[in-house]
C-alpha cells in the first residue's frame, strides 16, 4: 500500500502519523480543516515540519493543494471533511490504498458549548468519508474512535466486547455513531474498516486543550490547575510514538469478511498503554520535570467526563505483536523536553 490519505494531517496524531509515512516512503495526502479550536500557529507549525515550508494562514488556501518542499512524497489539502464535493474531488483524482481517518472535532467539554460542530464533522464528515471509500474500493479505511464511547458505566478495563449504549457526552455519542456508520458500510459494500479507540494520547506536538498541556502552560505561568473530582482520577495515558506504531503496524492488514463470525470485513480495537495513571500522580511527575509545585484547585466532577479509563489492549497487541514500549515517566519528560524548546523556555 503506498498512496494513503491521511485526514487531520495537521493535528497532534496526524502530524506525527504522516511524519513516519513519507519516511517509510508512502505518498501521503493529507487533508485538515486548520479550525481554530485550538492555536492554528501550533498546527501550522506541524505543517511546516512536514515540508511545507512558509505554511502560515496567507500560504495555505482552501481547497488548493500544496506539495512538501522537493519532493512529491507529501502533499497537503486545506478542506473541511463536511464540503462533499471537494471530498468527492479527492476521491475521484486519486486511487488510494489506504485512509486513515483521524480528522474530527475533538474534546468532551467543547461538545457542551459547540454541538453543531460535532455532528458536522464527526458525523456528515465521516459519512463523506465512507462514501469516498465506496466509491475507489479502498483496501483499508482506518478511522478513529475513542475511549469516550464506554461511557460511565463502563466495567474496568474496558473491552471492545462490551455494551456501549450510555454516552455521557455528544462527543462520545458520534464517534459511537462513526463505528455503526463503518460497521454498516462493511457490511452493505464490503469496506475492510477498522476503528481505534484512542486512550488519552500525550507527547510532543500535543493538542494544548489536553490535561497535560493546559497543566504545563499554567504552571510555567504560576497560576492554579483545575483538578477535577477532588483528583480521584485515573487515565490510560498512551505515548504518541506507540500509537503511532501500532497503525502503522495495522495499515497492511484490513479486516477480512472470513474471519469474522458475521461475515463482516470490519474490526475494533483499543488502542492505549494498557496501564492507567492516577491524575496526582501525574501531576506530581510534572510537577518534576518542570521544577515548579502546582497550584491546585480541587473541583468537582465536570459534566460529560468519565472517573477512569483503562484499556484492555490484548486483542490488539496479539494481532499486531507490539506493545508500548514508552512509561509514563519517559513519556512526559519528552514532552517537557519539545515543550521547553518549542516556547524558549
Amino acid at each position: 500500500m503506498k498512496k494513503i490519505l491521511v485526514t487531520g494531517a495537521a493535528g497532534f496524531i496526524g502530524y506525527h502519523l504522516s511524519q513516519r509515512l513519507v519516511r517509510e516512503g508512502f505518498h501521503v495526502t493529507s487533508l485538515d480543516n486548520l479550525n481554530d479550536y485550538y492555536s492554528t500557529d501550533l498546527k501550522y507549525a506541524r505543517l511546516r515540519e512536514l515540508g511545507i515550508s512558509g505554511a502560515s494562514e496567507n500560504s495555505v488556501h482552501y481547497g488548493k493543494p500544496v506539495e512538501s518542499d522537493g519532493n512529491d512524497t507529501f502533499r497537503f489539502l486545506k478542506a473541511d471533511l463536511s464540503d462533499r464535493e471537494t471530498i468527492e474531488g479527492l476521491f475521484r483524482d486519486t486511487d488510494f490504498d489506504a485512509v486513515i481517518n483521524l480528522a474530527a472535532q475533538a474534546g468532551v467539554r467543547y461538545s457542551l458549548e459547540n454541538p453543531h460542530a460535532y455532528t458536522s464533522s464527526n458525523v456528515e464528515g465521516f459519512l463523506n468519508i465512507l462514501e469516498g471509500c465506496r466509491s475507489r474500493n479502498v483496501e483499508h479505511l482506518i478511522y478513529a474512535s475513542s475511549s469516550s464511547v464506554y461511557g460511565a458505566d463502563a466495567e474496568i478495563p474496558f473491552n471492545t466486547a462490551d455494551r456501549v449504549d450510555t454516552p455521557v457526552s455528544l462527543y462520545a455519542a458520534t464517534k459511537l455513531a462513526n463505528e455503526h456508520m463503518a460497521y454498516t458500510y462493511s457490511h452493505l459494500y464490503g469496506i475492510p474498516s477498522t476503528g481505534l479507540r484512542f486512550f488519552t494520547v500525550y507527547g510532543p506536538w500535543g493538542r494544548p486543550d489536553m490535561a497535560y498541556f493546559k497543566f504545563a502552560n499554567l504552571m510555567r505561568s504560576g497560576k492554579p490547575i483545575d483538578v477535577y473530582n477532588e483528583g480521584d482520577m485515573s487515565r490510560d495515558f498512551t505515548y504518541v510514538d506507540d500509537i503511532v506504531e501500532s497503525i502503522f503496524r495495522l495499515i497492511p492488514r484490513p479486516p477480512k469478511a472470513s474471519e469474522d463470525e458475521n461475515g463482516v470485513a470490519n474490526r475494533l480495537f483499543n488502542i492505549g498503554n494498557g496501564s492507567p495513571v492516577n491524575l496526582l500522580e501525574f501531576i506530581q511527575i510534572l510537577e518534576k520535570h518542570m521544577d515548579v509545585t502546582a497550584q491546585k484547585n480541587m473541583m468537582p466532577m465536570q459534566p460529560g467526563d468519565v472517573e477512569r479509563t483503562w484499556a484492555d489492549v490484548t486483542d490488539l497487541f496479539d494481532y499486531i505483536d507490539y506493545r508500548p514500549k514508552v512509561n509514563i515517566e519517559e513519556g512526559i519528560e519528552r514532552f517537557m523536553e519539545w515543550y521547553k524548546e518549542y516556547y524558549e523556555m
